[in-house]
């Protein structure tokens, strides 16, 4: 079972849906941060598409959905991208499969 929690910064007001758990076909959401586009972005990590799409193995080498930037790194989870202030989970909270 997963779930999608929504994140707001403190100083700013950006809002992020982040996703936890693991999905139908066994993948993993990982939230990534891009400093490029300032935004966090959802990449979908294994499962099945994993075993016909090796680059869904890991977080290594993806690309920002956004803006296509490689530079994007796992989010610490409470790190603003925009403003670097800090994010709290507003604790709307959404079941998914």
């Amino acid at each position: 079972m997963s779930w999608k929690r929504k994140f707001r910064c403190k100083a700013c007001g950006y809002e992020a849906e982040v996703y936890e758990g693991r999905g139908l076909f066994r993948q993993q959401i990982t939230a990534m941060t891009c400093p490029d586009c300032k935004t966090i972005q959802n990449i979908v990590v294994g499962g099945i598409i994993a075993d016909v799409a090796p680059s869904y193995r890991s977080e290594v080498g993806r690309l920002c959905l956004q803006c296509g930037s490689d530079n994007i790194r796992i989010w610490d989870g409470k790190t603003c991208p925009k403003c670097k202030g800090e994010m709290e989970d507003t604790g709307e909270k959404e079941f998914w499969t």
